[in-house]
């Protein structure tokens, strides 16, 4: 009896026949992982099939990650695990703390039987570009976090749309899609609001907006607000020339600038809060406790990984607007 057997009056669709045929095979251990299987002619004609009933059959076998196909020479067992029913494909821009945190929350809250791949690309739109199409048919879904890559949507949109999640950016050409995202222009103006009484204890607000990675909407988020309420601002794009001066409030967006901004203040004897404010975006653990509490401009990171676990396995077909929050601590 070969690897692939079809029953014509047994009621189940002949692709489910093969997918099932090749999941006993792989149980019973007659196919190992790096075996070769049956070519789709092969099957079609042994069977007297269509080839698109085999070819259905196999890119099922091959999203779950059970197969693989190496072109010009045909699909081989990739893994033994056939509890797999689905393969998702996640791409982050970068990993850092409060991105672990929705990572986390995500896996969490999928079903066990899906299987994550987590790629970066790290803002750079040639590695962004490469990974989309190099895992076009590989995967059931596709979550994608475009950051401000630019022309994102030209990769994005040659993925199934039906299979794309877009997550924490989004713009007009990806309207079309899915998501769970963050409304920066929004989130930081109404934040910066709430802590205007505390704002205008100083001479100057500061925004560190290096923009090959951080989302334009905060910077139009922050130029509103100071336009609105008449405040002495300026924006810079790093902080390795400045000299922090009393009487300044930083708006930090990364973590590893704060760290920066915080060893400057030292070396100059600068006290945090009292001489110069402090506000950074993303909030973590660490953040309750440097300087005795950082304020940060914050997302729920672990709503949002939850909520997406939900819009992936109900593939849900709508756009989320994650609440944002001013959490006041100490340095300001």
């Amino acid at each position: 009896m070969g690897i692939v057997t079809i029953h014509e009056n047994l009621g189940v669709p002949k692709y489910k026949q093969i997918i099932a045929s090749i999941e006993d095979s792989v149980v019973n251990g007659e196919l190992k992982r790096g075996d070769r299987l049956p070519s789709i002619n092969s099957i079609r004609n042994r069977f007297s099939l269509s080839r698109d009933t085999v070819l259905i059959a196999y890119n099922d076998l091959k999203v779950r990650g059970i197969i693989q196909s190496i072109p010009g020479k045909g699909y081989y067992v990739k893994s033994e695990n056939i509890n797999i029913t689905q393969k998702i494909f996640l791409l982050f821009d970068e990993l850092n703390a409060f991105k672990e945190d929705l990572y986390s929350s995500f896996l969490k809250n999928l079903n066990n039987n899906i299987e994550v791949d987590i790629f970066f690309h790290h803002f750079n739109q040639d590695v962004f570009s490469k990974l989309i199409y190099d895992n076009i048919g590989n995967y059931n879904s596709y979550i994608i976090m475009p950051a401000n890559i630019r022309d994102a949507h030209i990769a994005i949109d040659q993925l199934p749309q039906d299979k794309v999640y877009i997550l924490d950016q989004t713009y007009d050409e990806l309207l079309k899609y899915p998501a769970i995202y963050q409304n920066f222009e929004k989130d930081i103006f109404n934040s910066l609001t709430k802590g205007i009484h505390l704002i205008k204890k100083y001479n100057k607000l500061v925004l560190l907006f290096p923009e090959h990675k951080q989302p334009i909407g905060m910077l139009r988020g922050f130029q509103l607000f100071c336009k609105m309420n008449a405040l002495n601002c300026e924006v810079i794009d790093t902080l390795d020339y400045r000299t922090p001066e009393k009487g300044e409030v930083y708006l930090i967006p990364d973590d590893r600038n704060l760290i920066v901004i915080i060893k400057k203040l030292k070396e100059q004897n600068l006290k945090v809060s009292k001489d110069i404010g402090i506000i950074s975006y993303n909030d973590t653990l660490l953040k309750e406790i440097v300087e005795d509490g950082i304020t940060t401009i914050s997302t729920d990171f672990n709503e949002m990984g939850e909520r997406l676990a939900q819009m992936v396995m109900n593939k849900e077909s709508i756009q989320i607007e994650n609440r944002n929050t001013l959490i006041l601590r100490n340095s300001l």
